[in-house]
């Protein structure tokens, strides 16, 4: 295991620092005066919010000399030093366990997966240990610490506290997950929502860059979306906001796992999808492919279900729409596979749904694969570990 300097003290972060190494983490390398312009600080303030992240190594500074200009001096450009220091993240699914290694700029360096022999905590925390382990001895041949360990998981979880409590597809209640990972591992140990810890890879990494207002929105296993709101990924007073999931379309339709009927995930996610096309056929369709290959067979009874989750899906996208008005929503998760089958329902609900120009947010896809969900957890421990104003 790394040594103790693991536990090495987080830079102390003002807000102003948080929001320069950010804006370096997302669109670097940039001159002070580009990080002055994207940011509304002053070259003063930049300058001081520079200053102690260059004095520890987080930031550096240094002349671009293929931009060298024609007349004049070479622009000095300020970057995140990515090789400063290593995470880990993990993002645990109802069968496996996802890690990688990422540094400071969050890049993948090494991953690894793991299948589950149970569910219940007393099987998921030792494959979780045993992984951080594994992965602590390979960060050893980078010569660099390992500064942080985040977790994703999906449901209910008090990132503040620590705890996950509830987690659906687990079925755990009440977990002080932090408390027993840091005790198990000797790291700082930020435990996270899954698809908000993926909303903050997005919004630094990926298809939120540069926008202030999205919303990120997964299909598969459940419904769940992370939200961004002033440019800050937002969970809200109880830790549930974006919960779109759990918005009840129909008060007579399917039971939902939470105890209300007819709730977006109740329709559309893979669960409910499998059990609606049992029920149109009769058959013991076992899992996605099959459902999938039936519908693409021409089944009419199997499209059906699938047009109406992307019905489920497009209203639900129109109320958030409507609600928050974001630049852009953006559409992810494993039931991408099916969105073929749910497309025209999905665009034709949230055209219906969609208030006045509200109907003009860029509503994209975005396959990705379990491993950005792990860096998502890495990114979460990054954001510890630099600093909350971030």
């Amino acid at each position: 295991m790394c040594p103790a300097l693991s536990h090495e003290a987080a830079p102390a972060m003002t807000p102003a620092a948080s929001q320069v190494f950010t804006t370096l983490l997302s669109h670097g390398p940039l001159t002070r005066a580009e990080v002055g312009r994207r940011t509304s600080l002053s070259p003063a303030a930049v300058t001081k919010a520079v200053r102690p992240l260059m004095e520890l190594g987080y930031l550096v500074e240094g002349v671009d000399e293929e931009a060298r200009p024609a007349v004049g001096r070479p622009a000095s450009l300020v970057w995140v030093d990515g090789g400063r220091a290593l995470f880990i993240g993990i993002k645990v699914t109802a069968d496996e366990i996802i890690a990688v290694l990422a540094d400071l700029c969050c890049r993948v360096r090494i991953s690894r997966h793991v299948r589950l022999t149970g569910r219940d905590p007393e099987a998921v925390l030792p494959a979780i240990t045993a992984l951080v382990q594994e992965l602590l001895t390979e960060a050893d041949g980078f010569g660099v610490q390992v500064r942080g360990l985040g977790i994703a998981i999906s449901g209910d979880v008090d990132r503040g506290e620590g705890v996950v409590r509830y987690s659906p597809f687990l079925e755990w209640r009440d977990v002080p997950l932090a408390e027993i990972a840091e005790t198990a591992t000797g790291l700082p140990v930020t435990v996270e929502n899954d698809v908000r810890a993926l909303t903050v890879a997005e919004h630094w990494f990926g298809a939120g860059v540069g926008l202030s207002d999205f919303a990120l929105v997964t299909v598969g296993a459940g419904i769940g979306c992370g939200l961004v709101v002033h440019g800050r990924v937002v969970s809200g007073a109880h830790g549930v906001a974006g919960e779109i999931g759990h918005v009840s379309l129909d008060p007579l339709g399917p039971l939902c796992h939470c105890g209300n009927r007819g709730c977006v995930e109740a329709i559309a996610a893979d669960p409910a999808i499998l059990r609606a096309v049992r029920a149109a056929t009769g058959r013991q369709v076992t899992d996605a492919a099959e459902a999938l290959d039936l519908a693409r067979g021409g089944d009419p009874g199997v499209r059906e279900v699938y047009a109406r989750a992307g019905e489920a899906i497009g209203t639900a996208i129109g109320f958030l729409v409507n609600l928050l008005g974001p630049e852009r929503v953006i559409i992810s998760g494993e039931g991408l596979a099916a969105y073929d089958l749910v497309a025209e329902g999905i665009r034709e609900a949230f055209a219906a749904s969609a208030f006045g120009t509200a109907e003009q947010c860029d509503v994209i896809t975005r396959p990705l694969p379990f491993e950005e969900w792990a860096r998502g957890a890495a990114a979460t421990a990054i954001q510890s570990f630099m600093g909350s104003g971030m």
